[in-house]
């Protein structure tokens, strides 16, 4: 089993180590700050407290049983600033989480750097910060790039690897074969500012905030209405997806009417989508859109997504039987 150290003795490092330690890698949760014996042992003391913590609420919500608290906390362990060279040392990939700082994360790039074995990765969790902004600060670069993972790591599967221009293929390929290993669902995105789920979920966050601002609905309703439509839909269906199993066209003339109806510009259409209407790409009608339906068997896969949409409303306890 690959040996992963959490750079970085906070939340997220914490959250990794968990992640790890669940999934059967040894996993050493590596304080670079300096500290003297007395403050060293109080943060090793709250950290590991805390992934206790976390461990004995995955058994109690039923994600294990409680015999594999001891085993599992058993693979973690601490090292604080004086022991980082040879945890470090020892690691097969390293994942940093110190402060959102560019000197935080240019020191302790160059510590890691320096005690790291040539052949670890270095990955970044920063979610603001881009790969390419970052590699330089990693000897060599070709071994560097973001993997940003969405609290609380340890339940929410997706990762989103993001590489910078310098970085290996290989290693890319390595760290996804990793966390498919591990039961994550990585996706491979480019070094952009908000990567994929923050650049998404800003813009309905925003949109829910104006909504009350405007006395559209109250928060409660905007919450509910988010839960058993939005969220409901998109927990079974992609969002491009979900514009091809309506149609890219509804979303095109959609686009017009809330653009004029509301005056401002925040839905306009990109070009992608006027240029699919052109095309004739509008989804499962045309077996063409953002995704490829040529060679599917379509109303077979309409089946299988409405079970799944049957399936989450029995989870949401939303599903009635019929009245006779």
């Amino acid at each position: 089993m690959d040996k992963i150290a959490a750079a970085g003795a906070g939340r997220m490092g914490r959250g990794i180590a968990v992640v790890f330690a669940y999934a059967g890698h040894p996993a050493t949760l590596v304080d670079l700050k300096p500290r003297d014996a007395a403050d060293a042992e109080r943060v090793r003391g709250e950290a590991m407290a805390e992934i206790e913590q976390t461990l004995k609420m995955l058994a109690a919500i039923g994600m294990m049983g409680e015999e594999a608290i001891a085993p599992i906390l058993a693979r973690v362990s601490f090292a604080t600033a004086e022991e980082a060279p040879d945890a470090l040392g020892a690691a097969d990939v390293i994942f940093e989480g110190v402060p959102e700082t560019l000197d935080a994360k240019t020191q302790a790039f160059a510590q890691i750097s320096a005690m790291a074995r040539p052949d670890a990765i270095i990955a970044s969790t920063t979610s603001t910060m881009l790969a390419d902004e970052l590699q330089d600060m990693v000897s060599p670069p070709e071994r560097f790039l973001n993997a940003h993972w969405l609290n609380p790591a340890f339940l929410v599967p997706l990762v989103e690897v993001s590489p910078g221009d310098k970085t290996d293929p290989a290693v890319t390929q390595r760290l996804v074969d990793l966390l498919e290993g591990i039961g994550k669902v990585p996706v491979v995105c480019k070094a952009s500012p908000g990567f994929i789920v923050p650049r998404l979920q800003a813009l309905a966050m925003n949109e829910a905030a104006r909504l009350v601002e405007e006395g559209v609905a109250s928060a409660e309703d905007i919450d509910k209405a988010t839960k058993y439509g939005f969220g409901f839909r998109f927990a079974v269906l992609g969002v491009l997806e979900f514009i091809d199993w309506g149609g890219g066209d509804i979303l095109y003339h959609a686009d017009r009417y809330m653009t004029q109806a509301l005056g401002t510009d925040r839905y306009a259409a990109p070009k992608v989508i006027e240029d699919n209407m052109e095309a004739g790409r509008i989804g499962l009608k045309t077996r063409q859109g953002f995704l490829d339906y040529s060679d599917m068997d379509v109303p077979a896969y309409q089946r299988e997504r409405l079970r799944a949409f049957s399936e989450m409303l029995k989870h949401m306890g939303a599903a009635k039987p019929p009245v006779l």
